[in-house]
């Protein structure tokens, strides 16, 4: 017993001696002079050892990334200092006091939230859309310093001051020109649910002759993606002779820039062709306070942007622009992102449109919500054995070689924003598929931290959003009025496993029998994200494409499936 005592006094004698941490912090504060408002928002610090570009340009989900802290700021005013102490959480470092000592570009940006009193009855704060499409680090409006470098020391009790004196730039709104038409119109829908004024948008890529053709009524397809600046790949020029050629890393392909604006041009040489058929393309501008776009369905968080889009935007841009306005007439493509909306809206929206082309969808069958069975597995960051736990990979390239977890992913997002706010792949399908939390932001399927599945949250995923698992629920119901509408192309190498979800969803599709879905699912060998189902031509090649990769099935869908007494003949000339 004396023994124990003895021990029991050493050990604390031992921690009192142990020296105080030392008193060191990186100071955050903004001019006067840049604005003189009262903000709330989120406070990110940037840390970078690689000066080839701003810090806040190089936060990603790979290796090389560097590093960022975040911190919620609130009635922050001119002149406060917010300080980073070690207690924020950040990435791929935890705190701010296990940061190596050296030197460091160090750079601040504060992320601006606005207020919204939602229909609900709930009141968040959030960031609006400025025109950028949801990019923390390009949003007009948000306030930074210019980099500088100095010696960052934790070990020290030394202070850094940042001031933020600089405020990023409105973002000019794209002109009309001869072929592309943009509009913006209000929604009433989504106005009443977020309690002011929301908007949507659209690029409009107008058919050759449609002056000179009046009495003509065309087709409308729908690209499905992330927020477009502007209408993308058309070009009525050449490319540009003196333009320098770029490298794509992703491609691996010298000279990417040259080829993107040859495949613009020539697809600008096919849509004025006498054969090509005449129709409508649209790209719809839909973001959202959580994301680049709204994912295009309604959800508890954002809002009913699906019936907002269907009956709402569509119908607009037909009356303006002399759409045939009927659903034999719609159709819907995309990829990635654009894929799940496209299939999404078809199956939730059945009767309004009459086929969709769902390239390289994010996860459309929650069992394989990437590499996690949200159902079943008790963890999302880690594979548990009786003797060890081993990571769970998040990203991979063509040969399986994995370049990031899905624990760093997710931890990335953590340090960029709570609450679902980070703007990022993960908090928007939490935004979007997840229940509303009390506090009106959306309820976790998994802890952030820990990874740990909330499974009354995946149990409502299920319920309202896993596409295969909705399909296969309502096929009674849904099967006649879905047959010949389903396409799905994945590679079966696609850098986020989302091939694994379309095997699942095919496995039900093929044993359907009253009715056989009669659509197509197509995969390319060893083809990464987002292949869209040319079996022809590489994937730098194909991905430009997608506004002619379908025509053909498009008009072999019309000419099988219209109604009698549809107007086939107005836009054929």
């Amino acid at each position: 017993m004396r023994t124990l005592s003895f021990l029991i006094v050493a050990v604390l004698v031992c921690i009192s001696c142990q020296p105080t941490a030392p008193n060191f912090s990186i100071d955050v504060s903004f001019s006067s002079e840049v604005s003189s408002d009262t903000y709330d928002g989120r406070l990110l610090l940037l840390l970078s050892t690689d000066d080839s570009q701003e810090p806040r340009f190089q936060i990603s989900d790979g290796v090389n990334t560097q590093i960022v802290y975040g911190k919620n700021v609130e009635a922050y005013t001119p002149g406060q200092k917010v300080s980073f102490d070690g207690s924020e959480f950040g990435y791929p470092i935890e705190s701010l006091t296990d940061v190596k000592p050296g030197e460091y570009w160090v750079q601040a940006l504060l992320h601006t939230y606005e207020t919204f009193e939602l229909s609900t009855g709930h009141t968040v704060k959030l960031p609006m859309d400025n025109g950028e499409g949801q990019q923390w680090n390009r949003s007009p409006g948000n306030l930074y310093s210019e980099p500088f470098k100095v010696r960052v020391d934790p070990t020290s009790s030394s202070s850094i001051a940042i001031v933020m004196d600089q405020e990023i730039p409105p973002i000019e709104e794209p002109e009309d020109t001869e072929w592309i038409k943009h509009i913006k119109m209000k929604s009433d829908l989504l106005s009443e649910f977020w309690g002011r004024d929301m908007y949507l948008g659209a690029h409009v890529l107008l058919p050759k002759g449609f002056d000179e053709h009046p009495e003509a009524k065309y087709p409308l397809m729908i690209f499905h993606g992330h927020f477009p600046s502007d209408f993308g790949g058309f070009r009525t020029t050449p490319p540009d002779p003196d333009l320098e050629p770029d490298y794509s890393a992703r491609f691996d392909v010298e000279g990417y820039n040259i080829i993107q604006q040859q495949e613009a041009y020539d697809q600008y040489q096919q849509w004025i062709s006498d054969d090509f058929p005449r129709f409508l393309i649209i790209e719809i501008q839909h973001p959202t306070p959580y994301y680049d776009d709204s994912y295009a369905v309604n959800s508890a968080s954002q809002g009913p942007w699906g019936d907002a889009i269907t009956y709402e935007l569509i119908p607009y841009i037909e009356e303006m622009f002399r759409g045939q306005g009927q659903p034999w007439s719609r159709f819907l493509y995309g990829g990635s992102t654009g894929g799940w909306e496209a299939l999404a809206v078809q199956v939730m929206y059945p009767n309004q449109y009459n086929g969709c082309f769902a390239a390289c969808p994010d996860p459309i069958d929650f069992r394989a919500y990437c590499q996690t069975n949200i159902y079943e597995d008790a963890n999302a960051y880690y594979y548990d054995g009786p003797n060890r736990r081993d990571l769970v990979p998040g990203r991979r390239d063509y040969l399986g070689t994995v370049s990031a977890s899905l624990k760093d992913m997710n931890y990335k997002e953590l340090a960029l924003g709570d609450k679902s706010r980070s703007g990022q792949q993960w908090d928007i399908w939490e935004a979007t598929y997840s229940p509303q939390g009390p506090d009106g932001y959306p309820v976790r399927l998994w802890d952030k931290y820990t990874g740990d599945i909330n499974q009354e949250v995946a149990n409502y995923w299920r319920e309202n959003y896993d596409l295969r698992y909705i399909l296969e629920r309502d096929w009674e119901t849904l099967g006649k009025k879905l047959e010949g509408k389903i396409n799905i192309y994945c590679g079966d190498m696609d850098n986020y496993y989302l091939n694994n979800a379309v095997y699942l969803t095919e496995e039900f599709l093929e044993s359907t029998t009253d009715p056989y879905y009669g659509g197509e699912v197509d995969y390319g060998d060893r083809a990464e994200h987002c292949w869209n189902g040319d079996q022809e031509n590489p994937n730098h090649i194909s991905r430009l494409r997608y506004n002619t990769m379908y025509v053909d099935k498009i008009m072999k869908r019309i000419q099988e499936s219209a109604p009698r007494g549809a107007d086939l003949t107005s836009w054929r000339y």
